[in-house]
């Protein structure tokens, strides 16, 4: 079974085709405890009442890497992945050496995730280094968390070796922290994300700040890397502003989509931007401009009809 058929066997449940005739997509996101699946489920939304002919689903999935995965293999329609891994499936590159994915087109980025790396209070953990021996969740597994976890780590001379590494979804690393079963975990997530929330309202939670060095050496190790800025109160008990590694979210598609439904998914999403901002405030950042500054892969040619005609000048690197 190839790489991309493994990704995909058992991802997404089935869904009946409707008495009337309406097409069925699947919008691969994450998991529930994250922002990928309701900023999904707000585009299946948009979708199921905006573009006729068509009714999209959100599908849970293990995120970035999985979802790539999907979209090589016709199992999804859409899907949400961060732009470190969609550069890595479009060039054949890290975890896709060998399996290079030229037909991957961006609809539009969405907003940027920030890496948080989060402890409990009174654990001994207060910097990057002292991950060194712990019990450190690094991701489920098939998720841009995990890209983004090891390319920090290794990038600060920290190797799996050095750690205990436990490839866990956002719920479950909340919880594993909560209960004492790792000292610190990752999470590549818009903030704020529900799964910390939920425990910051019960445990007192530090969310580790790298160095300016270590920051840079993300940085040169990964391009898709910018350095922002963690709002003081986004989390209860975290009431100082903190910085932090920030990474595009990209929804793709197979260039084998229609001209057609491309534009309409596009422009519908932007026309009734309000409702998807109303799901989750991380849309706030889905812009036009983001697009065009943050997409790391060519512009599928229906979105490129829908930017043109509201004016929008399209990069040459941007086009097929």
């Amino acid at each position: 079974m190839s790489f991309f058929k493994a990704l995909a066997a058992g991802a997404l449940v089935a869904v009946a085709t409707p008495a009337f005739a309406q097409e069925q997509l699947s919008i691969a996101t994450g998991g529930t405890g994250g922002v990928y699946y309701p900023m999904g489920g707000g585009l299946a939304e948009i979708i199921n009442a905006q573009v006729e002919g068509y009714s999209a689903t959100a599908e849970v999935t293990g995120a970035s890497v999985e979802n790539m995965g999907l979209i090589a293999t016709g199992d999804a329609d859409l899907a949400i992945a961060l732009a470190d891994t969609v550069a890595q499936a479009y060039a054949g590159t890290g975890r896709f050496e060998g399996q290079q994915l030229p037909m991957v087109r961006g609809l539009a980025s969405l907003y940027a995730n920030m890496v948080q790396i989060v402890t409990l209070d009174g654990s001994g953990i207060t910097s990057l280094d002292d991950l060194r021996g712990k019990r450190v969740s690094i991701g489920a597994p098939g998720s841009g968390t995990e890209v983004n976890a090891a390319a920090i780590l290794s990038a600060n001379g920290i190797s799996y070796d050095d750690i205990e590494e436990q490839r866990l979804n956002f719920n479950e690393t909340a919880d594993a922290l909560a209960n004492g079963d790792i000292d610190a975990g990752f999470w590549s997530v818009g903030a704020p994300t529900s799964s910390i929330l939920n425990l910051s309202t019960t445990n007192n939670i530090v969310i580790l700040e790298l160095t300016d060095a270590q920051l840079e050496a993300a940085r040169a190790a990964d391009a898709t890397f910018a350095v922002t800025t963690l709002a003081g109160g986004t989390y209860t008990g975290v009431d100082s502003d903190i910085t932090v590694l920030g990474i595009p979210n990209v929804l793709v598609v197979s260039e084998e989509m229609s001209d057609d439904l491309a534009y309409a998914i596009t422009r519908a999403m932007f026309e009734n931007i309000a409702d998807l901002q109303a799901v989750h405030p991380a849309a706030n950042e889905t812009t036009v401009e983001f697009t065009i500054a943050a997409t790391p892969v060519p512009l599928h040619p229906g979105a490129i009809r829908y930017y043109e005609e509201i004016g929008t000048m399209i990069p040459d690197a941007l086009r097929p």
